[in-house]
C-alpha cells in the first residue's frame, strides 16, 4: 500500500522533444517501506531519470511474512503524457 507518493518532473528536453510514453520499473520495497532499489525495465530514455528520481522517493506501508518484516518486489508503471 502506497503512503506517500511523489510525481515525476518532466524533463525539460522530453518536453521540448514532445516525448510521451510508459516507463515500467523493476522496484524492490525494504522491511520498513522505503523503496531501496529501483530498476529500469522499459521506457524512453529521456523520460527513465525522471521517473527513477520519483519512485525512489516512494514510501510504503511496511509487509509482514509469516509476522515478519519482508522486502516486497513490485513493477510500478508512470505514464509520461501532456495534459
Amino acid at each position: 500500500m502506497l503512503v506517500q507518493k511523489e510525481e515525476p518532473m518532466y524533463p525539460p528536453l522530453a518536453r521540448a522533444a514532445r516525448v510521451t510514453g510508459a516507463v515500467v520499473l523493476d522496484v524492490l520495497i525494504g522491511t520498513d517501506g522505503h523503496v531501496s532499489d529501483v530498476g529500469v525495465v522499459s521506457g524512453h530514455p529521456l523520460l527513465q531519470a525522471a521517473a527513477v528520481d520519483a519512485v525512489k522517493q516512494w514510501v510504503y506501508s511496511p509487509m509482514n511474512q509469516n509476522g515478519q518484516p519482508a522486502e516486497v518486489q513490485t513493477t510500478v508503471t508512470l505514464n509520461f503524457s501532456f495534459q
